[in-house]
């Protein structure tokens, strides 16, 4: 009879440190140049396989969210790994959707890491993340967590050194930002000499990440032309002492970091009129620890990343 494997992991958000846009490029994406950070806000996914000769996808998914990128990353990993078998699981969303924070990326990620383990089928890294660009550009990031400087469609990865564990606040004001609408409105702005001195610009701040105080998001003027209160709540995050205080992605969630918790209590105490989630930053080592927990009955020793699994074949 077949054992049921199970496990219970965290996937986690992401904030955008720095965030330019280059220009279009000929497949009709963007050229951007950004730094990904993960942060503690995380969503919770249940994860069981049983191996089997029969293939079912089974998912509780609390938020209702239609054609879901945990479903579509099981199926992947299990046509990539060629195995059959149950797959069961429950996904409690604690990561605003639509916000620029990357939840629902991070929960596809969370599937491909934690399946191939649960399976027995390891994956190598640059599987995972070929399969991670099928299910959306920041996928790939997830695979890997802490700080990274993404180009290309974000896609393209280079790890940076951890960032101290700076406490910060995330505010989720609830308003819709198309992301469509949002590089449409952008694209009449970029120059050929917007390109060159966002490149250069964008270089210097990457090898210096810990000197907040150049960051900057170019999707931030044309949203705050249609969405005047995101303006105005940056403006209270940065009355509160937040460096940096901006937003996220193409939006709408906002975020600030701070030197110490006083600085996040002064931020709680401005905002009344949004959802607020306390933060602090996750670099890479405490990223994969925290997964390394999550698996542990299922993984080898050692510190090979992706995580070996114990029943592989």
């Amino acid at each position: 009879m077949s054992v049921e494997r199970r496990a219970r992991v965290r996937a986690f958000a992401k904030i955008n440190l720095d965030l330019r846009v280059i220009g279009e490029r000929a497949d009709g994406f963007h050229e951007l140049r950004t730094i990904f950070q993960t942060v503690s806000l995380a969503d919770r996914l249940d994860i069981a396989f049983t191996p089997g000769r029969k293939t079912a996808i089974e998912l509780d998914d609390s938020a209702g969210i239609a054609d879901n990128l945990v479903a579509r990353a099981a199926r992947l990993v299990l046509d990539a790994a060629r195995i059959t078998g149950r797959i069961a699981m429950r996904l409690d969303k604690r990561i605003p959707m639509g916000a620029g924070l990357g939840g629902g990326s991070s929960d596809a990620a969370a599937v491909l890491l934690a399946l191939p383990v649960l399976a027995g089928r390891p994956l190598p890294l640059a599987t995972l993340s070929a399969l991670g660009q099928q299910l959306g550009s920041d996928v790939p990031f997830f695979l890997l967590g802490g700080t990274a400087v993404g180009i290309g469609r974000g896609t393209e990865l280079f790890p940076l050194p951890d960032a101290p564990a700076l406490p910060g606040v995330i505010v989720a004001p609830g308003i819709h930002v198309s992301t469509a609408d949002a590089y449409r409105a952008l694209s009449p702005r970029l120059t050929t000499e917007s390109q060159e001195n966002k490149i250069f610009s964008f270089q210097s701040h990457a090898w210096d990440v810990n000197n907040a105080a150049g960051f900057q998001n170019d999707f931030e003027p044309v949203v705050f032309e249609r969405e005047p209160r995101l303006a105005s709540l940056k403006r209270k995050l940065a009355a509160a002492g937040a460096v940096p205080a901006m937003m996220s992605g193409s939006g709408s969630a906002l975020f600030g970091l701070f030197r110490d918790r006083d600085g996040v209590k002064r931020a709680l105490e401005r905002f009344g009129d949004a959802e607020l989630f306390p933060i602090s930053l996750v670099g890479r080592a405490r990223y994969r620890t925290i997964w390394r927990r999550a698996l542990a009955p299922h993984v080898e020793e050692g510190t090979i990343w992706p995580l070996r699994s114990r029943y592989k074949r």
